[in-house]
This record gives structure tokens, C-alpha cells and sequence, in this order.
């Protein structure tokens, strides 16, 4: 259970919603959901969810576009206008009356309707094409806020590919009474710093665990020296990285000790030191 929780929180569900995952992978996706319901109702809200932030942040178009273009336009007097061309038509004076022309009929009233047909269509694809011009402000932005959620759930799934290397090794040795956990914490050089060291009780192998290491990185002219402190003295058990690296397993092997009352790490320069720098002990913890 705790591992098909930590699947649903890993972050490969969403890719998957958002079709940015390999034909594999995808296809691990649809096997998982075919065995488990909750993979299935996860997918269905995440679905949903995504579904419904796209409706909230569409944008209605102002109320007012049309009379704002049409101000721009000068347009807001075409009745007016037409109206005063119509007054100015020339007339025919036969004997002494005087005969206007007919501005309700014929070419001119044809062409007045003409034109505001015009300017109505005008109108509409200035107001059809500022909508859709809002629309692709507000489409670029999502897709820019979803490329970011994206990167985010890349980087969430690689660390979980990372930590599931030697998931099922660690669950197997807690189960065993062969290994002993030994958990070691922050020293003052460190406070905040912790890991955990796995010392086999038959074989004395002795193992490092990545996924439970928090350590400060390392600069390129240091690493990190592992010590297993014997009747008082400190026994180098080898070097190794900082827990940022993601290159490597999730579970290293290091020197074997026969016995040991506590390990310890410190900061050393780039090959190990013969002897331990005590101002740089990172972390320890007792047998």
C-alpha cells in the first residue's frame, strides 16, 4: 500500500494526463490502473481537475469591446451622417416648385444599408479577432504554467526512478536480523545533515543508503570519507559523493569492518584523508 501511494505521489500520473510520457511507460500506466482502483479514480480527478482550471482561467470578452472599436473606428454617427448627405442631395426647380429627391428609395438608400452591413461585419471580425487574440495571450500562459508543472513532475519522477533502484534491497534487509540500521545525525559542522549506514552482522559488509542521505553537496576539490570508530580509533571504510548525485545506486557498497561502536563521516579532501578532520564531522551515530 505505502508503495502504490508513493506511485500516485510521484508525479507519473500527471505526465501521463498530459501524453508526455514514452508508449512504455504509458502503457506500465494503464496496466497499474487496470489492477488498482485507486490509480483508476486518481486519473479520472486529475483529469477533472485540469479539465475545470481551464474553465476558470478562460476570459470573457469586455462588454464593451464593440462601442470602445467603434469609437475607434468613428463610426458612432453613421446614422447622423447619412442623414446630412441625404439633406444635401441637389434638387430640380420646375416653374416655381421644388422637387427634392427621394432619399427613401433607390441607389442611395440601397447603399446606406449597404454600408452599415459593412461596418457591422467590421465590427464583428475586430471583436471576433480581439477575443481570439485574448485567447492566445491566455493560452500561452498556460501552456508556459504547464511546460513549468511539467519540468516539475520530470524532475519528481526521475527522483522516484532514483529511489525505487534499491527500494525492494532495503525492504528485504529491514526484514532481515542480519542487517543493523544505524542512523547517523548532524554534527556541528552539519546540524540538519543525516543518512543511513546498513552493517551486514554475518558478513560485516557494510552498506550506504542514498535515498535516506541528506547531505550538504560537495565542491569539486572534496568528498565525503566514511569511519567506523574500533576500540576508539577511527578505521577508514572508504569515500564517496554527496547525496545529490543521482548517478549512482541507491544502496553503495563500502568497506567491510569486523566490529565497530559507531560511524562516522566527514568532509575530506578529494581520496580520502589517512586520518579524519574533526572540524568537518558531518554526521555520526553509535553501533
Amino acid at each position: 500500500m505505502e508503495n502504490l501511494k508513493a506511485y500516485i505521489e510521484s508525479g507519473v500520473l500527471e505526465l501521463y494526463v498530459l501524453g508526455d510520457l514514452s508508449p512504455e511507460e504509458a502503457l506500465s500506466v494503464e496496466e497499474m490502473a487496470a489492477k488498482h482502483p485507486e490509480i483508476r479514480d486518481e486519473l479520472a480527478a486529475i483529469e477533472e481537475a485540469m479539465e475545470q482550471y481551464a474553465y476558470q482561467n478562460a476570459i470573457e470578452p469586455s462588454a464593451d469591446v464593440e462601442s470602445k472599436l467603434f469609437e475607434k473606428l468613428g463610426l458612432t454617427d453613421i446614422e447622423t451622417e447619412a442623414n446630412q448627405a441625404t439633406q444635401s442631395t441637389p434638387v430640380y426647380v420646375e416653374e416655381t416648385r421644388i422637387v427634392p429627391l427621394d432619399s427613401s428609395s433607390g441607389s442611395i438608400k440601397v447603399l446606406r444599408y449597404a454600408l452599415v452591413a459593412c461596418v457591422a461585419l467590421l465590427i464583428v471580425s475586430t471583436a471576433a479577432l480581439f477575443i481570439t487574440y485574448n485567447k492566445l495571450n491566455d493560452a500561452h500562459d498556460q501552456i508556459a504554467s504547464l511546460n513549468l508543472d511539467k519540468q516539475k513532475f520530470a524532475g519528481v519522477v526521475s527522483k522516484m526512478e532514483f529511489e525505487n533502484q534499491g527500494l525492494e534491497n532495503i525492504a528485504a534487509m529491514a526484514d532481515s536480523k542480519e542487517w543493523a540500521t544505524i542512523r547517523l545525525e548532524g554534527q556541528a559542522y552539519s546540524p540538519s545533515s543525516k543518512m543511513k549506514v546498513y552493517w551486514n552482522k554475518k558478513d560485516k559488509s557494510v552498506l550506504i543508503n542514498y535515498v535516506a542521505m541528506d547531505l550538504p553537496k560537495a565542491d569539486p576539490k572534496h568528498e565525503y570519507q566514511l569511519w567506523a570508530l574500533v576500540d576508539g580509533k577511527p578505521v577508514s571504510l572508504g569515500v564517496f559523493g554527496s547525496s545529490d548525485s543521482t548517478g549512482r545506486e541507491a544502496l553503495v557498497k563500502m568497506q567491510a569492518i569486523e566490529k565497530a561502536q559507531a560511524f562516522a563521516v566527514t568532509l575530506e579532501p578529494m581520496g580520502g584523508s589517512v586520518n579524519p578532520t574533526m572540524d568537518k564531522l558531518t554526521v555520526m551515530g553509535g553501533v
